[in-house]
């Protein structure tokens, strides 16, 4: 079965200053979600499902999804902050959605096969797919009664296997201003233990004698899962809104509910190193550098000068 992509794209991005997934940067007018496409088309996906807003859906159908038409299956799923599980109700005032946890959460009728999760404004790679792809249909399960956090006999049941790329913070950083990275703690194997999210870096915070040396190993939210996930998402939702569903600034973070997966060992996450760059739109400072990035990789052969 070919794995599917889940792509975030319901956010506006409030500090760049527009609709960021569709604004091009490629030699074509490629958006950094083309990209991403094109990547995982050639690495074996075979359906795309987009998550997104209501308010936006005929400009993105007709200025994104149609592009790939008879390439590869498209799909959507809305995120809206009033989908909720049943039980729980808006608060008075809530007006953005509850996180990237929740997005993934929202997509949980539409995608029942191995799938990543990206985010549609950052450019990952063509190997981030390929390594994604390789370990989506090829998973392998730890046996029944071994707890692959501590390498133990336990009576638990078998842990969902995840993957998750990681890139090195050094090259996931902007001029422009701070950013927020989940930093990875890895143990045996190449296992994932935790994520803890790391808002406010800056460029000037990193280097020799600095906050952060840059070769940390980050999560850019770029993810292989399968449909396991959703029995945990949908256990954590709850209990998040339970604690946390009258305030109006809260967010599910699909890291965080990673990592809480990971602590009540309902999943083991293999992270995979890769050596692809990764470019964000953050800023709108920010895409000159992208645009002149991407010039030269189709310079030196990677892309085609046209994608779709």
């Amino acid at each position: 079965m070919s794995p599917t992509l889940l792509v975030l794209a319901a956010g506006m991005g409030s500090r760049y200053g527009g609709l960021k997934q569709i604004d091009p940067v490629g030699p074509s007018g490629e958006t950094v979600l083309d990209y991403a496409v094109f990547d995982a088309l050639r690495a074996g996906f075979g359906r795309v499902v987009f998550v997104i807003r209501r308010d936006f859906e005929a400009v993105f159908r007709e200025q994104i999804g149609a592009k790939y038409a008879g390439r590869i299956a498209v799909d959507y799923v809305f995120q809206a902050p009033d989908a909720l599980p049943a039980g729980f109700a808006l608060p008075a005032g809530r007006e953005k959605p509850w996180g990237t946890g929740h997005a993934v959460w929202c997509a949980r009728e539409a995608v029942h096969e191995p799938f990543a999760v990206i985010n549609a404004d950052d450019f990952y790679g063509a190997d981030s797919f390929a390594q994604l792809a390789k370990f989506l249909t090829s998973p392998v399960a730890s046996p029944r009664g071994f707890d692959p956090m501590s390498g133990h006999r336990t009576p638990r049941t078998m842990a969902a296997q995840f993957a998750m790329v990681g890139f090195t913070m050094a090259n996931t950083l902007s001029e422009h201003g701070a950013v927020a990275r989940g930093l990875c703690a890895t143990g045996p194997g190449g296992l994932l233990e935790s994520i803890t999210e790391q808002p406010g870096i800056l460029a000037a915070d990193v280097g020799a004698k600095k906050k952060f040396s840059g070769q940390e190993t980050v999560s850019m939210n770029c993810w292989g899962f399968t449909p396991a996930l959703f029995a945990g998402l949908d256990r954590q939702l709850h209990e998040f809104l339970a604690a946390r569903g009258t305030d109006l600034k809260a967010e599910f973070y699909l890291p965080a509910a990673v990592s809480e997966m990971i602590a009540r060992h309902e999943a083991a996450v293999r992270v995979l190193p890769t050596g692809s760059a990764w470019f964000g739109v953050t800023y709108r400072e920010d895409k000159p550098r992208v645009m002149a990035a991407i010039a030269e990789l189709v310079r030196t052969g990677n892309y085609p000068a046209q994608l779709f």
